[in-house]
């Protein structure tokens, strides 16, 4: 397993699948980047490279917890970059990692190439998610049988009465098929998920929202940002108002797709991403 040296020491794993130009892939969570696999495929078109993240997957833990911090994993992303060689690099960010590589184009946007943002999330940017969006988004799934148990537990989540077991009843909607396959990713995801990484991700201070947008309206690169239809965790009517903060951004709504939509439809998800990633346009190749 290749593995390289944090700043501060930590030895960090990452995952290699496919030839060609490298995608830097940040996954969710904090949480092991093995769901993400080689994303439907992407793999036959760009070199996919998937990070561990500090303390996930195979990357050992830090002495320190508090580094697992957002903005403190801006540092172990320009150190992946520096040992893979490339004085620029092409971001891949799912949900929570979209945080990660926003911080990272805003204080590196020399070292960042193009940026694919999928089903993202908007903390570090401060974006509002209403209830009413998400139970809006929500109801697009109403002909499916799990449906009156699964929305039932949304209602209360976004009424302030979340528990364990709501929580898990609305897993269904991170899906665009609620299926076999659909079921056992979430209960890995469950699995790897750590409580306390995630707590410490997004601790106080990780986040400077109006600075980190002030920057990313000067981005000078493309970036897209790919929402599902069906998904009120990043809702497609949010995922827009990311993509304006950008001065070049793209605009996906993946048609029936949830959270994952390299699940849903691997087909339309590579070729939208495929297309958009192109090939690299980022000079200092693996040396």
């Amino acid at each position: 397993m290749p593995s390289f040296s944090a700043y501060d020491g930590t030895r960090l794993a990452y995952h290699v699948a496919g030839d060609g130009p490298p995608v830097v892939c940040l996954p969710g969570g904090p949480a092991d980047s093995a769901y993400l696999a080689d994303l439907g495929g992407l793999s036959a078109h760009r070199q996919v490279i998937r990070l561990d993240l500090r303390g996930t997957g195979r990357s050992a833990a830090p002495r320190d917890t508090a580094s697992c911090r957002c903005d403190r994993l801006v540092d172990d992303v320009q150190a992946l970059r520096e040992h893979l060689g490339l004085d620029r690099v092409d971001l891949l960010a799912h949900c929570a990692g979209a945080n990660l590589a926003v911080l990272c184009a805003s204080r590196h946007p020399d070292s960042v190439g193009r940026l694919a943002l999928i089903t993202p999330s908007v903390r570090a940017v401060g974006l509002t998610i209403t209830g009413d969006l998400r139970l809006r988004t929500a109801r697009l799934r109403r002909g499916e049988p799990w449906f009156p148990e699964a929305f039932a537990a949304l209602e209360a989540i976004v009424a302030g009465e979340a528990t364990p077991d709501r929580w898990q009843a609305v897993a269904p909607f991170s899906h665009g098929r609620w299926d076999a396959a659909a079921q056992a990713c979430q209960a890995a995801q469950d699995e790897r998920t750590d409580p306390e990484l995630v707590a410490a991700f997004g601790a106080e201070g990780a986040f400077a929202p109006a600075a980190t947008r002030a920057a990313l309206a000067r981005f000078p690169r493309p970036v897209l940002l790919l929402a599902g239809e069906v998904d009120p965790g990043a809702p497609p009517g949010t995922t827009a108002e990311f993509a304006d903060l950008f001065p070049a951004a793209e605009l996906v709504v993946q048609s029936g797709a949830g959270h994952y939509p390299w699940l849903d439809d691997a087909d339309r998800f590579v070729a939208a991403v495929a297309a958009f990633l192109g090939p690299a346009d980022v000079p200092g190749q693996p040396t």
